[in-house]
């Protein structure tokens, strides 16, 4: 699941790069969208080596969980966002 989670997010920080390229709200849309599945999958992994021992350093494995938080916080606040209908 690890390498399925590090191509995604590579794929989504490409897609993020050429959606403030492009400018276009469809794909800012998509990556905020991507960004929700890819950061879901993330917490579900971490949770796990914290659980069966893959992860010894627990203010890592702390700081990460709290990054794959807020990302995916983020994410949903701009999608929220896009959909209020204010610019």
């Amino acid at each position: 699941m690890g390498g399925f989670l590090m191509t995604g997010m590579l794929v989504a920080i490409l897609a993020m790069i050429g959606a403030m390229v492009c400018n276009i709200p469809a794909l800012s849309l998509a990556v905020s969208a991507m960004f929700i599945l890819l950061m879901s999958g993330m917490i579900l992994y971490q949770t796990s080596e914290i659980i069966h021992g893959g992860e010894t350093n627990y203010i890592r494995a702390t700081v990460s969980l709290f990054v794959s938080l807020y990302n995916l916080f983020l994410s949903l606040l701009q999608i929220l966002g896009i959909f209020s209908g204010r610019d």
